[in-house]
């Protein structure tokens, strides 16, 4: 296939006009195809668009840190937690929150997730349209993350807003003005969580945070940052996968059929790589490394385009093809190595049960309206979805 050429001293400017969030994968398969690394000033980082690249970068904690200190930047300290440390700091806190949602009772929580899923949808099933985003997704998602955590449940009013800002500002770096909402959006929501450790529920991931934290010899301040990463990042995966889930099974006839017939777990794999929620993540190269003839020193930044990564032909035959039996499917759409992402299980099994219910329970669901996407390249997700259930 004959790809467009793309502009290099612009590579990311189709990205940056709004109509073309709704499909960002013509762009990086042009990126791929043109120039895989590639150096992009307003960001001052190195870009990659290669599976094979962003995965060995992953795995390499060494060569390339999300603590962004070893290269000698100013992190505050309530933004140290456990997305941004790196071993052997990171192994404590992380090897903590693993111990506590590997507690989970699974089967009660997928109840917990298959019964709330009813109720919205049974709700919902006999309106003319609705806006499966703010109607099902946010709500679901909160409310097994709640569960999940032992904490009572939120005020989405108040949290969505709150939760969209904070990741709004990670597209800070392409629109400045986002970043001062951000911030205070972080402080809002620690404020939210600050009372956890110290008051903490009788059951649940915070409860044996909260007994085990001095004992694993994890910094307090880190250990409640990290629970409040826990909460936005436990909602936002899921919420988005939920959406852009829903958004590929309803967008072509068929689909839905498949996915009733596939595997439940290869095709919700297959969703997760053709969604791509985290399209980007960026590591600080803290040694010179080489990719190919492109050498990134020691001090760059280098962006993992995911969403690019989990498309990408040399790794993914037909890429842009739903093959609900896809098999291998190694996608990155929750990372890989050290900070994989520790709510994935849970996403995941959220994405599997409305799948499965959405698809026997309501075989003529169907879009109304093209998705609404959100302005945001980081985390890629849906303003709004128009459906109808019958």
């Amino acid at each position: 296939m004959t790809l467009p050429e793309i502009d290099m001293d612009d590579p990311l400017g189709p990205l940056l006009r709004q109509m073309d969030l709704r499909d960002p994968y013509s762009v990086y398969a042009r990126l791929r195809a043109r120039e895989p690394i590639f150096y992009y000033e307003p960001l001052q980082s190195w870009m990659l668009t290669r599976h094979a690249d962003c995965t060995a970068v992953l795995r390499d904690s060494a060569r390339f840190g999300a603590d962004w200190r070893r290269v000698g930047e100013q992190v505050p300290p309530q933004a140290v937690s456990v997305q941004t440390l790196d071993p052997p700091e990171h192994t404590a806190i992380r090897r903590l929150l693993m111990e506590a949602t590997r507690l989970v009772d699974t089967p009660a929580a997928a109840r917990l997730v298959a019964g709330r899923t009813r109720a919205l949808l049974g709700r919902l099933a006999e309106r003319d349209r609705f806006d499966f985003v703010g109607e099902v997704a946010e709500p679901l998602a909160a409310g097994t993350i709640t569960d999940l955590l032992g904490v009572p449940e939120l005020d989405l009013a108040w949290f969505v807003p709150v939760a969209n800002r904070i990741a709004d500002g990670m597209d800070a770096g392409l629109w400045p003005e986002l970043g001062p909402p951000a911030m205070g959006a972080r402080a809002e929501l620690a404020a939210y969580t600050g009372t956890w450790l110290t008051d903490p529920p009788d059951a649940g991931v915070i409860a044996h945070v909260a007994r085990h934290a001095d004992d694993a010899g994890v910094d307090r301040t880190v250990v409640a940052n990290s629970l409040r990463v826990l909460l936005h990042a436990g909602f936002e995966s899921a919420s988005r996968l939920l959406g852009l889930a829903v958004a590929v099974l309803l967008a072509e006839p068929g689909r839905a059929e498949s996915f009733r017939h596939a595997e439940p777990d290869a095709a919700v794999d297959e969703l997760v790589r053709l969604s791509s929620p985290v399209q980007a993540t960026a590591r600080a190269c803290v040694t010179d490394s080489r990719f190919g003839e492109v050498r990134i020193r020691a001090g760059e930044a280098v962006t993992l385009l995911l969403g690019a990564a989990n498309r990408d032909p040399e790794r993914f035959p037909d890429p842009n093809a739903w093959r609900p039996d896809r098999r291998p499917n190694p996608h990155l759409g929750f990372g890989r190595g050290a900070h994989s992402c520790l709510g994935s299980p849970f996403a995941t099994l959220q994405a599997r049960i409305l799948s499965t219910v959405l698809t026997t329970e309501y075989p003529h669901a169907r879009l109304l309206a093209e998705p609404a996407y959100r302005r945001n390249l980081t985390l890629r997700g849906l303003d709004r979805l128009e459906i109808a259930l019958r």
